[in-house]
């Protein structure tokens, strides 16, 4: 069973629509749901004791074996809806972790799903070990009281967690690694965002004919995925530019492409914490591939919770392109005049492509505006590369 609490919040889901969709996700059936509005969350169980009633009974009537709260809960507020409405509660938080359990497949992704959820666990103990004794110390009765198992398990969980973090350590230095023979190469870093299912992985896999898992639900893909993604000389530069020298002709060249694990409303800080290696594939790009499912008519929330991620991670600052996907889902009186325009973005006019990553409409356009953008740089650094040549040769020469 499905419950929401409406705080005055403006993202308030009031049809409980995604959480019920993590709930499949995650491989459960989500049989009611439930909203209120309160000023404050109440200190003891969150929605008030009438609500609280309220909610037990539609569970008894439905049937239902678990309720979902869409807000993170406190470990206190937890354990006491867990003793009156007789079933157990878990948050928005736990469903999260829980499908990136299911999901993970790499080493990286399994350790930092692991220390994420380590760190969850380790707030609520007290209510999976409240029914165990303290433990006898020595032997009959010289033995004084020892430590109880709840302090036994923190101490396990904290050991965990350390283990955990250490081996996330060696990871991402194997990342760093990876990243420097990149920068030796003088690769070109571009790395898709977004909210969690507007296509990322489905353009991924057509601009670079990839085969990354690419699925129509929810945390589709978690493990970050690089190819290499050719941009032709001539799909967005002139003949004259192109002419110029091999260096700046770069557009003809090969470009880092990578696909990262997506965003979603409340993202648990635990996992943006845990999720650092993985995220800062974004962190160290070049340029931001911005997708956006068009289709969906809440795309100016999902856009404005993935720049607050981007900006907790570091990465407000990296250039973007906006790529308005799933074209092909939207009705034709929906449908933009134009494929390419520009969209304000924090202040900032952004380029944007309005694409279908399923269909292939737009790609070209995304092509060539990726190009132009390659060859815009590719041509500055060569410029500088002139300028300091010449300073260099102005010194020789005074000297």
């Amino acid at each position: 069973m499905l419950v929401g609490v409406d705080f005055g919040a403006p993202h308030f889901d009031g049809e409980l629509e995604e959480l019920g969709l993590l709930a499949e996700t995650a491989g459960l059936s989500p049989m009611g749901r439930i909203t209120c509005k309160r000023k404050a969350p109440d200190a003891a169980l969150f929605v008030g004791s009438g609500k609280a009633e309220e909610i037990k009974l539609l569970a008894q009537q439905l049937g239902a074996s678990e309720i979902l709260f869409d807000q993170a809960l406190s470990p206190a507020q937890q354990r006491n809806l867990e003793r009156v409405l007789e079933r157990p509660v878990n948050d928005r938080t736990l469903l999260i972790l829980e499908i990136f359990a299911q999901r993970a497949r790499s080493h990286e992704g399994k350790l930092q799903v692991e220390l994420a959820r380590l760190q969850y666990l380790s707030t609520r103990l007290v209510r999976r070990w409240s029914h165990l004794e303290r433990q006898t110390g020595g032997q009959g009765l010289r033995g004084g009281p020892g430590e109880k198992q709840i302090e036994l398990d923190r101490r396990m969980i904290a050991d965990a967690i350390k283990r955990t973090k250490e081996r996330l350590v060696k990871v991402k230095r194997q990342r760093q690694t990876q990243r420097r023979q990149r920068e030796r190469r003088d690769a070109y870093n571009i790395s898709l965002v977004g909210y969690t299912n507007a296509g990322k992985s489905t353009l991924f896999n057509a601009l670079v004919k990839a085969r990354a898992y690419a699925a129509d639900q929810l945390f589709a893909t978690l493990d970050t995925t690089t190819r290499q993604l050719y941009l032709a000389a001539d799909d967005g530069a002139s003949a004259e530019q192109t002419e110029l020298s091999p260096a700046v002709a770069a557009a003809g060249r090969s470009v880092s492409l990578s696909d990262t694990v997506g965003f979603i409303r409340d993202l648990p800080h635990g996992l943006i914490d845990a999720f650092q290696a993985t995220l800062q594939e974004a962190v160290d790009a070049d340029l931001l591939l911005h997708v956006v499912d068009a289709a969906n008519p809440n795309y100016p929330e999902q856009i404005a919770e993935v720049q607050r991620v981007l900006a907790e991670i570091g990465a407000d600052g990296i250039p973007q392109i906006l790529v308005f996907n799933k074209l092909d889902a939207l009705d034709e009186s929906r449908r933009p005049a134009v494929l390419q325009d520009r969209y304000e973005l924090d202040g900032f006019e952004t380029p944007r492509v309005f694409a279908s990553a399923r269909s292939g409409e737009g790609l070209v356009a995304l092509r060539q505006l990726l190009s132009s953008r390659v060859l815009s740089l590719a041509r500055q650094a060569e410029a500088e590369r002139l300028d300091a040549l010449a300073r260099d040769h102005a010194v020789q020469e005074g000297a």
